[in-house]
């Protein structure tokens, strides 16, 4: 009768030994891998290419005459829209700063600042509500 217990006690004890080990470090803590700076391109509301189609127009309309001038008319308005277009979204275009943090438990997350972020690679950091701090 004690072969029942002392099997029930081979199996226990088998298998937490083969068990995968429970992690038990910091679910929030991490390191820094990489902060990079990402060009955002700006949005383009349509005004720079009004105001580029308008003066491409006007320049245009100066040169050459009768059907030369026409073309020219609508050649300097198509430019000076384009023109107008990629002045503006440069004007409202915005640098993000991306911080690629690789978590304790094997996971990476990302987190995009609007300003210069003071963390640098290697930083160990924690997260603390939805927010980095250095780990100390």
């Amino acid at each position: 009768m004690k072969t029942i217990p002392i099997a029930l006690a081979s199996a226990l004890l088998a298998t937490l030994a083969f068990a995968p080990a429970a992690y038990a470090g910091c679910k929030n803590c991490g390191e820094v891998l990489e902060v990079k700076a990402v060009q955002k391109k700006g949005e383009s509301s349509g005004g720079g290419a009004v105001i580029g189609g308008v003066l491409g127009g006007v320049i245009g309309h100066q040169i050459g005459s009768g059907r030369g001038n026409t073309a020219a008319t609508i050649a300097g308005a198509a430019g000076g829209a384009y023109a107008g277009n990629q002045v503006e979204k440069n004007k409202n275009a915005v640098t993000e700063y991306h911080i690629l943090i690789n978590m304790e438990e094997g996971k990476d997350r990302t987190f995009i600042y609007s300003s210069p972020p003071k963390f640098k690679a290697g930083d160990k950091v924690k997260i603390v509500e939805g927010r980095l701090q250095y780990n100390k």
